[in-house]
């Protein structure tokens, strides 16, 4: 069995694979306060949850958009697996050609979905990221990551527009019955889900605009099952699909 792990900012998404089929996705907070050992504990739970045993483990991988917690990932997770750990980045080969004005300077996250994406979808293909920031990605047809986008995630949005409005109070980010709110929670939810569900079908019409052809769309991240359902465009929801690509650069690493 094979541990994947994505630090992201908010949220770290903690997956298990035993050969190519996965046992289970689970998300942590992300705590840059936390010590090796509450990583080692919340880790070991999780296993725990599913009743897998630390020691079962062949390896582990990690992808992290958040340097000063991945040592410590790294160390809980040697601590209770024994295993050694990968650490997507500098050295790891991923099969991705990467037309970048400065290729490092891409995120190790968008480059495991682009690798996932690449493995299980028809091309070009476009990712659709939704964590903290929303990022939209695009694979061209011969398999080239040509670029994409970077947007303020909804919550990050939403947490500025309560912030910084003395009137409008905090809201759960679910959809309202109407697009056309009657009240000041139904205004707020109508902006915040149904205005990020256009958002992305206007980037999509512009994005197969410019590359003048259909694309496959692919939605992941943590509040992507809130959005995708009210988009116009066909979009499919994958939630595993950056444990995915880590398991694809696992494989081609080992």
């Amino acid at each position: 069995m094979i541990l994947a792990i994505d630090i992201g900012n908010t949220n770290t998404v903690i997956g298990c694979f035993d050969n190519e089929k996965i046992l289970f996705v689970e998300r942590l907070s992300t705590d840059t306060t936390k010590t090796v050992l509450e990583y080692a504990i919340g880790i070991k739970n999780v296993l725990e949850m599913y009743h897998i045993d630390p020691s079962d483990m062949n390896g582990s991988i990690i992808s992290s958009v958040v340097p000063p917690v991945t040592n410590m990932f790294r160390e809980a997770i040697e601590k209770i697996t024994g295993s050694s750990v990968m650490i997507v980045g500098p050295g790891v080969k991923t099969g991705l050609n990467i037309l970048m004005d400065n290729p490092a300077q891409v995120g190790s996250d968008l480059i495991v979905n682009a690798v996932a994406g690449i493995a299980e979808y028809p091309l070009p293909l476009v990712i659709i990221d939704m964590g903290t920031a929303t990022t939209i990605e695009i694979v061209d047809q011969n398999r080239n990551y040509i670029g994409g986008m970077i947007l303020p995630g909804m919550k990050v949005s939403l947490d500025s527009l309560t912030s910084r409005t003395s009137q409008l109070p905090r809201i759960s980010m679910e959809a309202p019955k109407r697009v056309i709110g009657k009240n000041t929670i139904e205004c707020m939810k109508s902006g915040v889900i149904y205005g990020n569900a256009s958002c992305l079908d206007g980037m999509i019409d512009r994005i197969e605009q410019e590359l003048g052809m259909r694309t496959t769309v692919v939605a992941t991240g943590g509040l992507a099952g809130s959005v995708v359902p009210h988009c116009v465009h066909s979009i499919i929801h994958d939630d595993a699909l950056l444990l995915k690509g880590l398991m694809q650069i696992y494989k081609k690493n080992s």
